[in-house]
């Protein structure tokens, strides 16, 4: 950020009186601009002993699969963010039971959540943001294509936790290494 938002004069970068790390604040007006984490909100829709799985045709990670899932909007509930994804990413209608698993990204300053969900139908297709989408059991899924950890954490738990019919909330941090590794481990 280089002018504010509220009155266009420049801006600088530090620490604000009683806060513990640097902002960016307004030259002219003062008006403190306040940087936080993006929530991004997948579903994990699923039928039967099946997920539903989405072929990347953006990027990152263009062409590895995903669960459907994206930025939450301004003026939405994380549920309505969970839907709208789905719909989108795999034109696909679905019911969601409840927060499953949500990841903290400190080095992308990302949050993300992950709802379980039942397909409603079995009419889904590829949208705009995927090459092609399908259901996979586990044995299935193409686990070396996986676009990103959060995703393959998930999955892993899912399919662990089937058998049981017990689907406790999972959290976790997925930490970049100073090799540049993505690391996921449980949340504090």
């Amino acid at each position: 950020m280089k002018y504010c938002p509220a009155c266009a004069g420049e801006l600088s970068f530090r620490k604000p009186e009683n806060d513990d790390r640097e902002r960016f604040i307004c030259n002219a007006c003062g008006e403190i601009h306040y940087q936080n984490p993006r929530i991004v909100v997948c579903s994990l829709p699923c039928f039967e002993d099946k997920v539903l799985l989405c072929k990347r045709s953006i990027e990152p990670r263009y062409g590895l699969w995903t669960l459907p899932g994206g930025f939450m909007e301004n003026d939405e509930t994380t549920q309505e963010a969970a839907l709208r994804e789905t719909r989108e990413e795999a034109c696909a209608r679905i019911d969601l039971h409840g927060l499953y698993a949500y990841f903290n990204l400190p080095h992308i300053n990302q949050v993300h959540l992950f709802y379980r969900a039942t397909l409603l139908d079995l009419d889904f297709a590829a949208g705009p943001e995927s090459l092609e989408v399908g259901l996979f059991g586990r044995e299935e899924i193409p686990w070396t294509e996986i676009a990103f950890p959060a995703v393959g954490n998930t999955l892993e738990h899912y399919f662990n936790d089937l058998p049981g019919g017990d689907f406790p909330v999972r959290a976790a941090d997925v930490i970049l290494t100073p090799k540049r590794q993505r690391l996921i481990r449980p949340a504090n």
